[in-house]
């Protein structure tokens, strides 16, 4: 595969003009390791109709037609959000309770004599499998039973999970399978990378959980935190008061303390004022004695406070260590995924887009899936990062992979295909990649971090998580807590970040990126920008932050998105033409089914949310996308009103038509409409105004766009 730079074979090492490396096929030697590939075994191969070895029977054609069925059918149903929250999410596929039934009994017969193996045959454990950086690894230490006697697995444990849950069956099911004219594997290969799939979604989903939970808990610590400085800060200033009075009782003699020892019968007249310095003597030490008081409080408070900063301190340490097992449990569960399963989970959920940016994407996948199927028919398992750290001892049958310069490349190694070495990613990166593109497609919406929609950190972020790693979510975040690598020792998995450091992607190789981007509103394959900078997240981490990257002033927005210009602007989006576009690419709007593009559909909510507070009735609406089929329904019901098909505002899924009184010109629902919706990006363009060639104040739309 291009994308993970196999080096050509030379007579001495060199490097060319980008920075590929030309060597001979690496010699072991005391700090260097190369042999002859020795992770090769035979294929394993049977009858369609032959039981397997376990006893379970095959998958029969009546079984798979019913199960391809009930996943065909997954564009049939949506979910949605009220609008009233101010959310809107993309459109999900789902199933009829028909169709899950349907699902069940074919998954059911199919486990009904056993459970799949995980391993697939030739796959040997590289040495040093622990986890990677963030945590100690956790001994996994098993007896490797003979192939006869294994009947279950991690991953077959999933599988009757899946088998026998409401609730997981769907979203396995929702995931649909690669696309005809992507490389599958055999059917336990895709019922693997299908239950992987749905295993890994709920590890994520786990540790978001725990991570807001330990985002709770820092938040309660900071408050112990400041308790205690207050706290501290109250008893210094009890601690000075009596510190000053003890010193002030210190100086003064027996007379300045009892002053009535000054009363002299001779003396009558001087009376009244030693009685008032007595009082005043008097009044002091009682000062003094409650200060004395009010520091012990004080220093009580400060204990308590303290105490607390530590239970707090703990609970977070509790917390963070549940998150960081599940990390590891993720690392160990990527660890055990073949190059077979891992190339058809790359193929799982993607949606298509249009023109050359699915012939782009396309031929990214492809090349990705050629990639692993080389280290499958070698028998080359990718290994853990943790184990290929030290370039002097890397598992056997790997390399340390070379720079230009001839020094080793953190976080990669070599291996041997045949004679010539070829660059092998850490399973973590492989399993992150693998996830990143079977997002593509997906929406861009800014905030959010999946599994539905993404915006650039959020996708990075969600890509690595099932890799096993916890990013920041934020690109300036990622950049600064990221081990910096030169951009000639690009590898596939590194992040990526625009001038500036607003957006971020990850490399792929040959020049490519793979992001959400906010210029093209959707989740696509891009070329890598000019001046960019790079982190690689398996590398060990820095000592400590990198500094901030470079600001740049009027050049590119947050996530790639493009400067406003002022006008009128092109409707024309993702790569799709007028009334093409998927419904999986859209956000719903919580009424009927309408849908517009993501970022109009958060900024519709948000006017629905207004439009309520004002009126005390929810927005009406009565069109929004319309596909090129609806419009050339609509011509044909109302050909004078209607658009041409394939030139309606509505087959952008950027317009909108309105009811409830906002249809009709001067009454106090347009009129408010007139005041206020631009500040939410919908404006009225000037031929559907009062008195334009052709009014509609019904028709609203997301920008200038006609």
């Amino acid at each position: 595969m291009p994308a993970p730079r196999t080096p050509a074979r030379a007579s001495s090492p060199r490097s060319t003009a980008q920075g590929r490396t030309r060597t001979t096929a690496p010699t072991r030697t005391a700090t260097t390791r190369a042999t002859a590939p020795t992770r090769t075994a035979p294929t394993r191969t049977r009858a369609a109709s032959a039981p397997r070895r376990d006893g379970r029977p095959p998958l029969t054609p009546a079984e798979a037609a019913a199960l391809r069925d009930a996943l065909a059918a997954r564009d049939a149903h949506v979910r949605t959000v009220a609008p009233a929250h101010g959310r809107t999410v993309a459109a999900r596929p789902g199933v009829t309770p028909e169709q899950l039934a349907a699902a069940r009994a074919a998954v059911a017969a199919r486990r009904s004599g056993g459970s799949p193996s995980t391993r697939t045959p030739g796959r040997r454990p590289a040495a040093g499998r622990s986890a990677v950086r963030r945590a100690p690894a956790r001994s996994r230490k098993k007896p490797a039973p003979t192939p006869r006697e294994r009947t279950g697995s991690r991953w077959s444990t999933r599988i009757g999970v899946v088998a026998t849950s409401a609730l997981l069956l769907p979203v396995v099911l929702a995931l649909g399978l690669p696309a005809p004219d992507q490389p599958t594997g055999g059917t336990d290969t895709v019922t693997l990378a299908l239950t992987a799939r749905s295993s890994l979604l709920e590890q994520a989903d786990r540790y978001r959980q725990l991570e807001r939970a330990a985002d709770h808990r820092r938040a309660r610590l900071q408050q112990a935190r400041d308790a205690e400085e207050a706290a501290e800060q109250r008893f210094a200033a009890k601690k000075s008061t009596v510190g000053a009075g003890a010193a002030l009782l210190y100086r003064s003699g027996p007379a300045d303390r009892l002053p009535v020892l000054a009363l002299d019968t001779h003396t009558a007249d001087a009376a009244p004022a030693v009685f008032l310095q007595q009082a005043v003597a008097e009044q002091t030490e009682s000062e003094i004695r409650a200060a004395v008081v009010h520091a012990q409080r004080a220093a009580s408070d400060l204990r308590t406070a303290g105490a607390r900063v530590e239970a707090a301190r703990a609970d977070l340490a509790a917390a963070e260590a549940r998150a960081e097992e599940v990390l590891v449990d993720v690392r160990a569960e990527v660890d055990e995924l073949s190059p077979a399963v891992s190339g058809v989970l790359a193929g799982i959920g993607t949606i298509p887009v249009a023109g050359p940016q699915q012939d782009r994407n396309d031929a990214v996948m492809r090349r990705w899936q050629d990639y692993l199927t080389r280290l499958a028919t070698a028998g080359i398992a990718p290994p853990p990062a943790a184990s290929i750290t030290d370039p002097a001892a890397l598992p056997d049958g790997f390399s340390p992979a070379l720079d230009a310069d001839g020094r080793p490349l953190p976080g990669v190694v070599w291996g041997i295909i045949g004679t010539e070495p070829v660059t092998v990613l850490p399973a973590e990166t492989v399993a992150a990649v693998s996830n990143a593109l079977s997002q593509l497609g997906k929406p861009f919406v800014a905030g959010s971090a999946g599994p539905d929609t993404y915006d650039c950190g959020g996708f990075t972020a969600a890509s690595w998580l099932m890799g096993g790693y916890a990013l920041a979510r934020s690109p300036r975040a990622q950049w600064a807590g990221g081990t910096a690598v030169p951009v000639r020792d690009l590898q596939v998995g590194d992040l990526v970040f625009s001038p500036g450091g607003a957006d971020v992607g990850m490399y792929l190789g040959d020049g490519d990126v793979v992001g959400a981007s906010a210029a093209t509103y959707q989740v696509g394959v891009r070329s890598l920008a000019p001046g960019a900078s790079a982190t690689r997240v398996t590398a060990p981490a820095p000592s400590g932050p990198n500094a901030p990257l470079p600001a740049l002033a009027d050049r590119i927005g947050d996530c790639g998105a493009p400067l406003p210009v002022p006008g009128p602007v092109n409707p024309a989006w993702g790569g799709w033409s007028n009334g093409r576009i998927p419904v999986e690419a859209l956000c719903r709007l919580g009424v009927d089914g309408h849908a517009l593009r993501c970022d109009a559909a958060a900024s519709y909510a948000q006017l629905a949310e207004a439009y309520t507070a004002e009126f005390g009735a929810t927005l009406c609406i009565t069109d929004s996308y319309r596909s090129f089929g609806g419009q050339v329904a609509a011509f044909r019901s109302k050909p004078a009103l209607a658009a041409v098909p394939g030139t309606s505002n509505h087959g952008w899924a950027l317009a909108v038509d309105l009811c409830g009184g906002i249809n009709v010109a001067g009454t106090p629902q347009w009129s408010w409409m007139t005041a206020h919706a631009a500040r939410f990006g919908f404006v009225q363009p000037d031929w559907a105004r009062p008195g334009a060639e052709k009014p509609e104040p019904w028709h609203w739309e997301f920008g200038y766009i006609s």
